[in-house]
């Protein structure tokens, strides 16, 4: 089974510091019909304003991923981390008890953009944590780079969950191919770019914005099309 959720189906929250699309229920998006898949509860691609930002706030029993795309944000929390994560740096934030936060764009003249991720962990109760990573873009181009996942793989940041979170940039007319176990969910977006995914099921033609949530298909193929770039993606393994 696959389903294509594309850019305008998403919801929209334009707030006059953040634009913000939701591809499942979040904040003031409410529809329980589309509240989360698997383990996967929210993937928000939001764009914050320069010198704007959210001031601290807490959170609990998450794993909270954030992959910032463009710009710089800056992450303070109760743990004493700090950081200005710049563009391809990765962030895994295990609120577990219970953590306090903020997220801002410390530039007076870019906007930020960044994808964040909430996960369902494995257990309540966790001790809080924070981590992240500066991922290069030749380390994605034309792969499937593990960033985070709770599989132990090298090089990536540790997840609470059975989860494995992959970025990748792919060149036009380049392929990749992906299997897919039969008992596991893969939910693909596409950032910026054209990418055409096969499958069983038939050719899809992706554009930026627009997201697959994959079921039960053994094997896809990932190509990039259009000369405009590559097409930066990110998939997400999970049960």
């Amino acid at each position: 089974m696959i389903k294509i959720v594309t850019s305008a189906e998403r919801h929209t929250s334009n707030r006059e510091w953040i634009h913000s699309e939701f591809s499942f229920s979040f904040a003031d998006y409410d529809d329980p019909s589309n509240a989360h898949f698997g383990a996967l509860l929210a993937h928000n691609d939001n764009e914050l304003k320069p010198e704007q930002g959210m001031h601290e706030h807490p959170h609990h029993d998450l794993e909270i991923i954030t992959y910032v795309i463009s710009g710089v944000l800056k992450h303070q929390d109760d743990l004493g981390n700090h950081a200005d994560l710049q563009a391809g740096s990765v962030q895994v934030m295990t609120a577990g008890t219970g953590i306090h936060h903020s997220e801002t764009n410390p530039s007076p003249s870019e906007q930020a953009r960044f994808l964040q991720l909430w996960l369902l962990p494995d257990r309540p109760g966790l001790m809080p944590k924070w981590d992240a990573k500066y991922f290069p873009a030749d380390f994605k181009m034309n792969t499937l780079l593990p960033v985070a996942s709770g599989s132990g793989v090298d090089g990536a940041l540790t997840l609470h969950e059975d989860v494995t979170v992959y970025l990748s940039l792919l060149e036009a007319n380049r392929e990749l191919q992906y299997q897919q176990r039969e008992d596991r969910r893969t939910h693909l977006y596409l950032i910026s770019g054209n990418l055409e995914l096969t499958c069983e099921e038939g050719v899809f033609h992706l554009k930026p914005g627009d997201a697959a949530r994959i079921r039960g298909c053994s094997g896809l193929k990932l190509k990039g099309t259009g000369s405009e770039g590559e097409a930066e993606l990110v998939l997400i393994d999970l049960p």
